[in-house]
């Protein structure tokens, strides 16, 4: 029986416990639910891991926090003592996780108290992705991914970054790993920031991979995910008022402290209608999930220009799909106007020749209402209710899929 694939409650991206204590402070007794997604189609069933899972679960519910692990996370300046006393007593509850099969499908159900399911996620797409990739890769499988990984830095170092910008008025390209939830596997996670951090350090600036940035000394990145601000449409607040709210409880938690806004809980022009100078001004930049990202990039900078706000002092953030051409290509549009900062996933951690998974665990209901997702990218909108998410559409003036 080979070693569980989760050993610390660590093994989680940093935004799990930013939400964890914003939400444990703000709405304690939400109840919350959250629903497994395929997005592809994969090779073999996915109900066929179900033993695996199972039994992966069950190891990771006999996991608690170390108090090694709990004395690290205090010297995070942004966690607070009563949050590391709640993680000191946390484990995670078997009883609100339902695994079962729906044909070939897999259907995977986090429902019960949201500060006890939330963190399920990550934790459940790594453990599938891991199972899964087992049974496909072969003794060559690795030996791709070390070639590919290979030549992404042999191209890193290439990088000529005084190229058309002779004033010398060019932000730094910089990046960061985003691949926890659709890894190839925790020891191809490991190897890849390792290698990274090693090879690449004048670029590679953090992981959000809580358990490798202390492993290997780096910086854990990370804000908020699109569950937080869903959440607001579900706590008794005016449904057009959520987005507001949601930014307002993060500035009063974090006071200055991880200022990079998700923007497309309801799409972008729905965010900069409630991203207002006052807004502007607290959060240091903004994060880029879904649609066209020069277009998003441009509407951003032209938002902080009318309300006057220097953008040379911001940040954008891209995390959609990214690959290296993608992202340097990115850089080098707007990179001599903003700060910009690239958090790449599954290029970099299941990058070796199989095709990955498009799997997402997301918040679907709080406190028994519907809450939605309405992304600026077809086949992202995630919602169970198809009345309450014309309603989003309406109260936000959002045009649609």
């Amino acid at each position: 029986m080979p070693e569980p694939i989760v050993n610390s409650l660590l093994a989680t991206d940093l935004y799990k416990f930013t939400m964890w204590q914003a939400l444990l402070h703000a709405y304690p007794a939400n109840t919350a639910r959250y629903e497994f997604r395929c997005r592809n189609a994969p090779r073999k069933p996915l109900a066929r891991l179900i033993p695996g899972i199972e039994r992966e679960i069950d190891a990771l519910c006999s996991l608690s926090f170390t108090e090694d692990e709990l004395a690290w996370l205090s010297d995070l300046p942004y966690l607070t003592s009563d949050f590391i006393d709640y993680l000191r007593i946390f484990r995670f509850q078997r009883r609100y996780l339902r695994i079962e099969a729906s044909g070939d499908s897999l259907v995977i159900v986090a429902e019960g108290p949201q500060i006890h399911v939330m963190g399920f996620e990550i934790f459940v797409l790594s453990i599938v992705n891991e199972l899964h990739f087992r049974e496909l890769a072969t003794p060559a499988t690795l030996d791709e991914g070390r070639a590919r990984l290979a030549a992404k830095i042999a191209r890193l170092k290439a990088i000529d970054t005084t190229a058309g910008d002779p004033d010398g008025q060019r932000h730094p390209f910089e990046f960061f790993d985003f691949g926890l939830r659709r890894r190839f596997s925790a020891a191809w996670h490991d190897e890849v920031v390792a290698t990274l951090a090693r090879e690449v350090p004048e670029y590679f600036k953090g992981t959000s991979n809580v358990e490798l940035a202390r492993r290997y000394e780096l910086v854990p990145i990370g804000t908020m995910a699109h569950e937080y601000l869903q959440t607001f449409q579900a706590v008794g607040i005016q449904l057009r008022q959520s987005q507001r709210a949601a930014l307002e409880a993060w500035v009063q938690e974090y006071r200055g402290d991880l200022g990079i806004a998700l923007t497309d809980v309801i799409g972008m022009d729905a965010f900069l209608a409630d991203f207002d100078r006052y807004f502007a001004k607290l959060f240091d930049g903004l994060r880029h999930d879904s649609g066209d990202p020069v277009e998003w990039g441009e509407k951003a900078l032209a938002h902080y220009e009318a309300l006057k706000v220097d953008a040379r002092s911001k940040r954008l953030v891209f995390s959609d799909g990214l690959d290296f051409d993608r992202a340097l290509t990115l850089w080098k549009h707007f990179s001599d106007r903003v700060k910009t900062g690239f958090g790449i996933g599954t290029h970099l951690t299941n990058d070796l020749g199989l095709e990955p998974l498009n799997i997402v665990m997301k918040l679907v209901r709080c406190n028994g209402q519907p809450v939605a997702k309405l992304s600026d990218s077809p086949g992202k909108t995630m919602c169970d209710d198809e009345t309450f998410l014309a309603y989003l559409r309406k109260v936000f003036n959002h045009p649609g899929p």
